[in-house]
């Protein structure tokens, strides 16, 4: 499954298939990155939105999980999320690019948590600059890629 941002998709390609055409998930989205959940929930982040849907596989409109309050720098708002991760819990991890922040939205919230950055953007270890991929590990450690400082963080 993969973000065809250029084509405004979400497209699905099946393994060992041997066809050269995949299948269309989502349609109509500026698609930056994509999750996947442990019961089969797909996470889709949309960077002219400024939202993150959960979509049931079939689901063309998809829950509102985090931001969809226009573009801003608010807790209940995002700016740019392109990357995504989702842990056991449903948390949904999103890199808020412009707002140089990682937010963690749980199941159900209206607002997020700002979980590192979000200080302005710069290289100081309590700031990311245009923060893209992010993981998080079996312990609960955040990893960041902290593009423009050319780092990851920890």
């Amino acid at each position: 499954i993969i973000c065809d941002y250029g084509n405004r998709r979400v497209v699905r390609w099946a393994r060992r298939s041997g066809t050269t055409q995949g299948e269309i998930l989502i349609d109509n989205i500026y698609c930056n990155g994509v999750a996947m959940d442990a019961e089969g929930y797909l996470y889709a982040s949309n960077v002219v939105k400024h939202e993150v849907r959960r979509y049931q596989l079939g689901e063309k409109k998809g829950t509102l999980v985090a931001g969809g309050n226009g573009k801003g720098g608010e807790l209940n708002q995002l700016d740019f999320p392109t990357y995504l991760f989702v842990d056991r819990q449903q948390n949904v991890y999103v890199s808020d690019y412009n707002n140089h922040r990682v937010m963690k939205w749980t199941k159900g919230a209206t607002e997020g948590i700002v979980v590192a950055g979000g200080q302005d953007y710069g290289n100081a270890l309590t700031q990311l600059s245009y923060p893209t991929g992010l993981f998080i590990d079996t312990l609960g450690a955040l990893y960041v890629a902290d593009s423009y400082n050319n780092r990851e963080m920890k």
